[in-house]
């Protein structure tokens, strides 16, 4: 059963225990959040195209497909992240939920008050984990695009001793600012990094100036 919610904001419940499936589908479908249940794992897989969750949760210990082994399907094949509950706290469970990387886990038996928070925790590390995918994509993309954008990444991660991210980030934030294509914001840059550099050769000439 799919609920409209006017946050969009989709959860796929994977448990083979009803009363946990019903439990937690109510609490969420209450809190404004749209929801599809099942009972096992290969279901789960057929409903990801249609459904397309912003986050799964899955029971670590089910019948026929396990919840770490549908994790793994998640991880390799999808982009969606996941959340695991379990009567389980060994700490085995939790090492291959945080290998198979999971954004959250609740432990049953929980209270109804933790659902809530324990899913808007894993919803909004969810979306930091986008956000930073987003990020190296669009690093990747641009440096790939143009020597000049790599050189002038490099060249503001000498200069103001940074990483590689927050160079790029600054330098695409300038080019917007100033509406410029981030490649010829570079050569800007590399331009000016040359005349600099030229100067510099001149005084060294002239070191009585």
């Amino acid at each position: 059963m799919v609920t409209q919610s006017m946050s969009k904001r989709r959860v796929l419940l994977v448990d083979d225990d009803l009363l946990t499936l019903t439990t937690i589908s109510q609490v969420l479908r209450n809190a404004g959040y749209e929801t599809v249940e099942t009972t096992n794992g290969q279901d789960a897989l057929n409903m990801i195209g249609q459904f397309n969750p912003d986050l799964a949760v899955l029971d670590v210990m089910m019948s026929g497909m396990s919840g770490i082994e549908l994790a793994k399907h998640l991880h390799l094949e999808t982009s969606i992240p996941f959340m695991f509950i379990s009567a389980h706290a060994e700490a085995d469970i939790v090492r291959q939920a945080t290998e198979n990387g999971a954004v959250g886990y609740l432990l049953k038996p929980f209270e109804i008050a933790q659902i809530i928070p324990a899913f808007e925790a894993a919803l909004g590390r969810a979306d930091e984990i986008r956000l930073l995918r987003g990020s190296e994509a669009n690093l990747t993309t641009a440096l790939n695009a143009g020597r000049e954008t790599s050189m002038a990444v490099g060249m503001l991660m000498a200069k103001f001793h940074t990483d590689r991210d927050t160079a790029f980030e600054v330098l695409r934030a300038y080019s917007r600012s100033s509406r410029s294509k981030i490649n010829e914001v570079a050569n800007s840059l590399l331009a000016a990094e040359e005349m600099f550099s030229s100067f510099r050769d001149l005084f060294a000439k002239h070191p009585g100036a």
